[in-house]
C-alpha cells in the first residue's frame, strides 16, 4: 500500500480555530507544497496551502460541488449535524457559500476561477493549462498570486508584523532605591 502524507494544520473558520487532517497527495496544492525549486525552497509557502485548504474546505461545507448521486444527507442527520458553533445544517451551508463568495469577490475575477478549479475541483495544473489554453508552467505563477491574494483576505502571513518594540504593560512593584537589591 502507498504511503500517504498526511499533515495536520490549523484553520480558522468563524472565529474558531480547528485542527484539520489534509491529504497532501490528494490535493495539488498539497503537492506543490512538498515539491522544491531550485533555490530549495517549496514552490507554495505554508501561509498559501493553508489559505487553499480553508477555501476548499468552505467550498465542500457549502455543498457547491456537483454531485454524481443522490444526496441521502438530508434523511440520516438530524437538525444540528454538520453545523458548527450552534448553527444547523443548512445555515452552516448557507455561512460557508457565503465565506467562498466572499473569498472569490476579495480575490477578483482574474484569480477566482484558477483558485475553484484547483483548490476546490482538484484540477491538476497541467489540465488547467490545457483547458485555458496558456503556455507552460504559467498556471504555477498566477496560482501563487492567486494564493497570496487569498491568504490576504483570510488575514493570513507568513511572518506576525508590529511594531519593533511594544509598549511594556505589567504590573509590578515598584523600583528599588538604587544601591538596596
Amino acid at each position: 500500500m502507498a504511503e500517504r502524507h498526511i499533515d495536520h494544520i490549523e484553520v480558522e473558520i468563524d472565529g474558531v480555530r480547528r485542527a484539520v487532517a489534509v491529504d497532501l497527495d490528494e490535493s495539488p496544492l498539497g503537492w506543490l507544497a512538498r515539491r522544491r525549486g531550485r533555490d530549495g525552497r517549496s514552490f507554495i509557502a505554508p501561509v498559501q496551502l493553508i489559505a487553499g485548504e480553508r477555501l476548499r474546505a468552505d467550498f465542500t461545507r457549502a455543498g457547491m460541488a456537483p454531485r454524481l448521486t443522490a444526496n441521502w444527507d438530508a434523511v440520516t442527520r438530524t437538525d444540528r449535524a454538520g453545523g458548527g458553533a450552534g448553527l444547523n445544517a443548512s445555515e452552516a451551508m448557507l455561512a460557508a457559500r457565503q465565506r467562498v463568495g466572499r473569498a472569490m469577490e476579495a480575490v477578483g475575477p482574474e484569480f477566482s476561477g484558477l483558485l475553484v478549479d484547483v483548490c476546490c475541483f482538484l484540477k491538476g495544473l497541467e489540465q488547467v493549462e490545457q483547458e485555458r489554453f496558456w503556455p507552460a508552467r504559467t498556471a504555477k505563477v498566477v496560482l501563487a498570486l492567486g494564493l497570496d491574494r487569498l491568504a490576504r483576505h483570510y488575514g493570513l502571513s507568513a511572518a506576525a508584523q508590529g511594531p519593533a518594540r511594544a509598549r511594556t504593560r505589567a504590573w509590578k512593584a515598584p523600583e528599588p532605591p538604587e544601591g538596596k537589591d
